[in-house]
C-alpha cells in the first residue's frame, strides 16, 4: 500500500492524463469504466475528476486491503463507484462496461494476452481498452546520476538479459508494455495508438526542502538506488539464473555503487517511460 501511494506520482503529470482523454481518447460522454487490478483505486482518482460529469467507475482486485482502501478514499468524492474483490484471473464479466483500463497489471500475469482477452470482452461495442504498462529496460535506460557515467551504475545488457530470462520462465514480463499493441492486435482490437508518459523525474540539491524529500523518498521506494542483498548471496542468485560469476560481480558492484552515491542532495534525472496503449473494440 504505502509502496504504491508513494510511486504513482513517478509516472505522470496530471496535464498531459488531461490532454490524453480530451484530445486523445476524445471522451465527450460519461462512460463506465472497469479498472483490472484496481489497487487502491488510483486510476480511478486520476481520471474521474477529468472524465465528463456522470462518468462511472468500476474498481476489481483480490487485495481487500486494497479494496478497503479504495473504498476509504472515494466515500466522500462525488463519483459513482463500486469495487469488486476478486481474482480478476477467474471472474468473468459481462460485457457492459465503456472503457477497460490497466496500471502496471499485466507485467504480473503469467497469461497476459488471456487477461487482455478477458478485458476486451467486458467492453461494450465501440469502447476502448487502455493499458498503463511498464516497459523496464527503457526506463532502467533513462537515468542520469551526475557525476557518473550511466554505465557504471546501470549496466543495460546484463538487465536486459535477465528480464527476458525472467519472462521466459515465468511469463510475467517487465518489459510487457510495448508488447501490449501486438497482443491487442492478434485480438482483433482496431485503431491501436501507443503513447508514452511524459513524467521526467529531476531531483537537484536547489530543489524546496520538502519537495526534495518526498520526491527522493519516492524514488527509493520505487527502487532507485537500493542496496543490494550480501555479495555471496547476489551472485549466487544471479548464477542461478545463468549468469557468469564475473558478470554477477560487474552487477552487484555497479548496483552497490548506485546505492552509495545516491542520496537526497544527488542530482538525478529518471524518466520512467511507461507505456500507454490503446484500442477500440468492434465485437463481431
Amino acid at each position: 500500500m504505502e509502496y504504491l501511494k508513494r510511486t504513482r506520482d513517478l509516472y505522470y503529470n496530471d496535464d498531459y492524463l488531461e490532454f490524453l482523454v480530451s484530445r486523445v481518447w476524445k471522451i465527450t460522454k460519461p462512460v463506465h469504466i472497469i479498472d483490472y487490478g484496481c489497487g487502491y483505486g488510483y486510476l480511478g482518482l486520476k481520471l474521474l475528476p477529468l472524465l465528463p460529469k456522470g462518468s462511472k467507475y468500476t474498481g476489481i482486485d483480490k487485495g481487500q486491503q486494497l479494496i478497503d482502501k479504495a473504498k476509504e478514499y472515494f466515500h466522500n468524492l462525488p463519483f459513482e463507484t463500486e469495487f469488486i474483490l476478486a481474482d480478476t484471473t477467474e471472474i468473468e464479466l459481462e460485457r457492459k462496461y465503456d472503457i477497460a483500463v490497466c496500471h502496471a497489471f499485466l507485467l504480473h500475469m503469467s497469461q497476459p494476452k488471456r487477461m487482455l482477452q478477458a478485458m476486451v470482452n467486458s467492453i461494450v461495442n465501440g469502447g476502448k481498452i487502455i493499458c498503463f504498462e511498464p516497459h523496464w529496460i527503457s526506463g532502467m535506460s533513462s537515468y542520469e546520476l551526475e557525476g557518473y557515467n550511466q554505465s557504471q551504475v546501470v549496466p543495460l545488457g546484463i538487465l536486459q538479459r535477465l528480464f527476458e530470462d525472467s519472462a521466459n520462465k515465468s511469463g510475467e514480463n517487465g518489459n510487457i508494455g510495448v508488447k501490449v499493441p501486438q497482443y491487442l492486435l492478434e485480438l482483433g482490437v482496431e485503431n491501436i495508438e501507443c503513447r508514452v508518459s511524459d513524467k521526467v523525474n529531476f531531483l537537484h540539491p536547489d530543489m524546496n526542502q520538502q519537495d526534495k524529500q518526498k520526491l527522493f523518498n519516492s524514488l527509493k521506494e520505487d527502487g532507485v538506488g537500493g542496496e543490494p542483498a550480501s555479495k555471496e548471496q547476489f551472485i549466487e542468485s544471479l548464477y542461478k539464473r545463468g549468469v557468469t560469476v564475473n558478470e554477477a560481480q560487474e552487477q552487484f558492484v555497479a548496483e552497490m555503487l548506485f546505492s552509495q552515491v545516491f542520496n537526497i542532495d544527488s542530482s538525478l534525472i529518471y524518466a520512467p517511460s511507461m507505456k500507454i496503449t490503446f484500442g477500440e473494440i468492434n465485437a463481431k
